[in-house]
Protein backbone atom coordinates (compact mmCIF):
# COMPACT_ATOMS: atom_id res chain seq x y z
CA UNK A 1 0.00 0.00 0.00
CA UNK A 2 1.15 3.21 -0.87
CA UNK A 3 1.25 6.09 1.54
CA UNK A 4 -1.26 8.31 2.18
CA UNK A 5 -1.38 11.18 -0.22
CA UNK A 6 -3.01 14.98 0.77
CA UNK A 7 -3.89 16.11 -2.70
CA UNK A 8 -6.85 17.54 -4.65
CA UNK A 9 -7.60 16.21 -8.03
CA UNK A 10 -10.41 17.73 -8.66
CA UNK A 11 -10.97 20.96 -10.41
CA UNK A 12 -12.79 22.81 -7.94
CA UNK A 13 -10.92 23.35 -4.70
CA UNK A 14 -14.06 23.23 -1.31
CA UNK A 15 -12.98 25.46 1.07
CA UNK A 16 -11.84 23.51 4.31
CA UNK A 17 -11.90 20.35 2.75
CA UNK A 18 -9.21 17.65 3.31
CA UNK A 19 -8.83 14.85 0.73
CA UNK A 20 -6.10 11.54 0.95
CA UNK A 21 -5.78 9.02 -1.53
CA UNK A 22 -3.65 6.05 -1.61
CA UNK A 23 -3.19 2.87 -4.05
CA UNK A 24 -3.08 -0.62 -2.74
CA UNK A 25 -2.69 -4.27 -4.00
CA UNK A 26 -5.13 -6.68 -2.59
CA UNK A 27 -3.20 -9.56 -3.53
CA UNK A 28 0.10 -8.40 -1.13
CA UNK A 29 -2.71 -7.96 1.99
CA UNK A 30 -1.19 -9.88 4.87
CA UNK A 31 -3.56 -11.44 7.39
CA UNK A 32 -2.18 -8.94 10.41
CA UNK A 33 -2.40 -5.86 8.00
CA UNK A 34 -5.41 -4.56 10.37
CA UNK A 35 -3.90 -4.85 13.21
CA UNK A 36 -0.30 -2.98 12.42
CA UNK A 37 -2.65 -0.54 11.26
CA UNK A 38 -4.39 -0.02 14.40
CA UNK A 39 -7.39 -0.81 12.14
CA UNK A 40 -10.34 -3.12 13.38
CA UNK A 41 -10.55 -6.08 10.73
CA UNK A 42 -13.79 -6.91 8.74
CA UNK A 43 -14.63 -10.18 7.43
CA UNK A 44 -14.49 -11.02 3.51
CA UNK A 45 -12.55 -11.65 0.99
CA UNK A 46 -8.95 -10.23 0.53
CA UNK A 47 -9.84 -7.69 -1.85
CA UNK A 48 -13.18 -6.47 0.81
CA UNK A 49 -10.11 -6.73 3.58
CA UNK A 50 -7.66 -4.59 1.36
CA UNK A 51 -10.40 -1.79 0.19
CA UNK A 52 -11.68 -1.42 3.71
CA UNK A 53 -8.40 -0.92 5.16
CA UNK A 54 -7.26 1.93 2.74
CA UNK A 55 -9.98 3.30 2.45
CA UNK A 56 -10.34 3.38 6.26
CA UNK A 57 -6.05 4.72 6.60
CA UNK A 58 -7.11 7.52 4.21
CA UNK A 59 -9.59 8.79 6.45
CA UNK A 60 -7.84 8.62 9.21
CA UNK A 61 -5.08 10.62 7.50
CA UNK A 62 -7.70 13.10 6.37
CA UNK A 63 -9.45 13.65 9.89
CA UNK A 64 -5.95 13.70 11.62
CA UNK A 65 -5.24 17.11 9.07
CA UNK A 66 -8.67 18.44 9.54
CA UNK A 67 -9.03 18.01 13.25
CA UNK A 68 -5.37 17.14 14.70
CA UNK A 69 -6.79 13.65 15.89
CA UNK A 70 -6.11 10.76 13.85
CA UNK A 71 -9.67 9.10 14.62
CA UNK A 72 -11.03 6.02 12.13
CA UNK A 73 -14.35 6.04 11.42
CA UNK A 74 -16.36 3.39 12.94
CA UNK A 75 -19.06 1.16 10.60
CA UNK A 76 -22.62 1.91 11.27
CA UNK A 77 -25.42 -0.01 10.80
CA UNK A 78 -26.51 0.85 7.53
CA UNK A 79 -22.91 0.25 6.53
CA UNK A 80 -21.75 4.06 6.15
CA UNK A 81 -18.94 5.61 8.06
CA UNK A 82 -19.76 7.13 11.36
CA UNK A 83 -17.97 10.61 11.44
CA UNK A 84 -17.20 12.37 14.46
CA UNK A 85 -19.19 14.88 15.74
CA UNK A 86 -18.65 18.49 13.34
CA UNK A 87 -17.63 16.15 10.25
CA UNK A 88 -18.75 15.37 7.12
CA UNK A 89 -17.01 12.74 5.23
CA UNK A 90 -16.92 10.38 2.57
CA UNK A 91 -14.88 7.13 1.37
CA UNK A 92 -14.44 5.72 -2.04
CA UNK A 93 -12.58 2.90 -3.38
CA UNK A 94 -11.91 0.53 -6.74
CA UNK A 95 -9.66 -0.75 -8.90
CA UNK A 96 -6.35 -0.70 -6.43
CA UNK A 97 -7.23 3.22 -5.20
CA UNK A 98 -8.95 4.56 -2.14
CA UNK A 99 -9.55 7.86 -1.00
CA UNK A 100 -11.32 9.63 1.81
CA UNK A 101 -12.94 13.28 1.87
CA UNK A 102 -13.60 15.49 5.44
CA UNK A 103 -15.15 18.82 5.76
CA UNK A 104 -16.24 20.66 8.74
CA UNK A 105 -19.61 20.15 9.12
CA UNK A 106 -20.28 24.22 9.90
CA UNK A 107 -19.13 24.17 6.08
CA UNK A 108 -20.82 21.01 3.99
CA UNK A 109 -23.81 19.25 5.18
CA UNK A 110 -23.62 16.66 3.16
CA UNK A 111 -20.37 15.07 0.99
CA UNK A 112 -20.32 11.75 -1.42
CA UNK A 113 -16.87 10.94 -3.16
CA UNK A 114 -16.87 8.10 -5.92
CA UNK A 115 -14.32 6.36 -7.91
CA UNK A 116 -15.38 4.40 -10.66
CA UNK A 117 -13.58 2.44 -13.63
CA UNK A 118 -13.99 3.47 -17.35
CA UNK A 119 -16.88 1.41 -18.49
CA UNK A 120 -15.97 -0.08 -21.76
CA UNK A 121 -18.40 0.55 -24.48
CA UNK A 122 -19.86 -3.14 -24.43
CA UNK A 123 -20.21 -3.42 -20.76
CA UNK A 124 -21.80 0.86 -20.78
CA UNK A 125 -24.49 -0.57 -23.33
CA UNK A 126 -25.21 -3.45 -21.24
CA UNK A 127 -25.82 -1.32 -18.46
CA UNK A 128 -27.29 2.22 -19.79
CA UNK A 129 -30.73 1.40 -18.87
CA UNK A 130 -30.17 0.45 -15.55
CA UNK A 131 -28.09 3.70 -15.09
CA UNK A 132 -29.91 5.92 -17.08
CA UNK A 133 -33.50 7.54 -17.24
CA UNK A 134 -35.42 8.36 -20.19
CA UNK A 135 -34.72 11.25 -20.48
CA UNK A 136 -30.91 10.37 -20.05
CA UNK A 137 -30.70 7.96 -22.61
CA UNK A 138 -32.54 10.95 -24.99
CA UNK A 139 -29.46 12.87 -24.70
CA UNK A 140 -27.16 10.03 -24.89
CA UNK A 141 -28.17 8.81 -28.11
CA UNK A 142 -26.89 12.89 -29.56
CA UNK A 143 -23.77 12.24 -28.43
CA UNK A 144 -21.14 10.63 -31.02
CA UNK A 145 -20.90 6.82 -30.41
CA UNK A 146 -17.04 7.17 -29.20
CA UNK A 147 -18.20 9.57 -26.57
CA UNK A 148 -20.86 7.65 -24.66
CA UNK A 149 -19.25 5.03 -22.64
CA UNK A 150 -17.39 7.82 -20.78
CA UNK A 151 -20.96 9.62 -20.52
CA UNK A 152 -22.65 6.48 -19.23
CA UNK A 153 -19.62 6.25 -16.52
CA UNK A 154 -19.78 9.55 -15.16
CA UNK A 155 -23.31 9.46 -14.55
CA UNK A 156 -22.90 6.45 -12.84
CA UNK A 157 -20.09 7.84 -10.54
CA UNK A 158 -22.28 11.45 -10.03
CA UNK A 159 -25.08 9.06 -9.11
CA UNK A 160 -22.95 7.31 -6.58
CA UNK A 161 -22.20 10.57 -5.32
CA UNK A 162 -24.95 11.97 -4.98
CA UNK A 163 -26.88 9.07 -2.44
CA UNK A 164 -23.39 9.14 -0.72
CA UNK A 165 -23.95 12.79 -0.13
CA UNK A 166 -27.96 13.06 0.59
CA UNK A 167 -28.87 9.41 2.40
CA UNK A 168 -27.09 10.76 5.71
CA UNK A 169 -29.24 13.38 5.13
CA UNK A 170 -32.63 11.90 4.54
CA UNK A 171 -31.87 8.08 5.37
CA UNK A 172 -34.14 6.84 2.84
CA UNK A 173 -32.48 4.58 0.01
CA UNK A 174 -33.03 6.11 -3.57
CA UNK A 175 -31.50 4.52 -7.05
CA UNK A 176 -30.32 5.35 -10.35
CA UNK A 177 -33.85 6.18 -11.99
CA UNK A 178 -34.31 8.23 -9.00
CA UNK A 179 -32.17 11.40 -9.93
CA UNK A 180 -30.65 13.01 -13.50
CA UNK A 181 -27.52 14.86 -14.63
CA UNK A 182 -28.46 17.62 -16.38
CA UNK A 183 -25.29 19.07 -17.23
CA UNK A 184 -21.77 17.55 -17.54
CA UNK A 185 -18.81 19.31 -18.87
CA UNK A 186 -14.85 20.19 -17.87
CA UNK A 187 -15.17 18.94 -14.86
CA UNK A 188 -18.51 20.45 -13.54
CA UNK A 189 -21.92 18.46 -13.68
CA UNK A 190 -25.41 19.48 -11.81
CA UNK A 191 -28.23 16.64 -10.88
CA UNK A 192 -31.45 16.95 -10.18
CA UNK A 193 -33.89 14.44 -7.78
CA UNK A 194 -36.86 13.42 -9.59
CA UNK A 195 -38.23 11.26 -6.48
CA UNK A 196 -38.96 13.15 -2.94
CA UNK A 197 -36.41 12.25 -0.13
CA UNK A 198 -38.30 14.44 2.41
CA UNK A 199 -39.48 18.24 3.04
CA UNK A 200 -36.23 19.46 2.00
CA UNK A 201 -35.56 17.43 -0.35
CA UNK A 202 -38.50 16.96 -2.88
CA UNK A 203 -38.28 15.83 -6.64
CA UNK A 204 -36.83 18.57 -8.73
CA UNK A 205 -33.89 19.54 -6.01
CA UNK A 206 -30.76 20.19 -7.60
CA UNK A 207 -26.77 19.30 -6.06
CA UNK A 208 -24.26 20.38 -7.84
CA UNK A 209 -21.16 18.00 -8.86
CA UNK A 210 -17.58 17.65 -10.01
CA UNK A 211 -15.60 15.27 -11.69
CA UNK A 212 -11.61 14.56 -12.57
CA UNK A 213 -10.38 11.57 -15.46
CA UNK A 214 -8.11 9.95 -12.97
CA UNK A 215 -6.64 7.47 -16.18
CA UNK A 216 -8.40 4.67 -15.77
CA UNK A 217 -11.10 5.80 -13.58
CA UNK A 218 -13.58 8.50 -12.96
CA UNK A 219 -13.70 10.42 -9.63
CA UNK A 220 -16.56 12.92 -8.73
CA UNK A 221 -17.68 14.72 -5.48
CA UNK A 222 -20.99 15.77 -4.79
CA UNK A 223 -20.71 18.52 -2.12
CA UNK A 224 -23.85 20.07 -0.27
CA UNK A 225 -23.07 23.36 1.48
CA UNK A 226 -24.20 24.10 5.32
Amino acid sequence: MSPATHHWPLPQVLAGAQLVSCHFDPTQLQHDDAALSGIAAVNGANKRQAEYLAGRLCARQALLQLTGTATVPAVGIDRAPCWPAGVVGSITHGDGWAAAVVAPADDVQGLGLDVETWLSHERAARLAAQLLTPAELQRLAQLPESQRAAQISLSFSLKESLFKALYPLVQQRFYFHDAEVLRAADGHAELQLLCDLGPHWPAGSRCQGQFADLGKQVLSLVSIAA
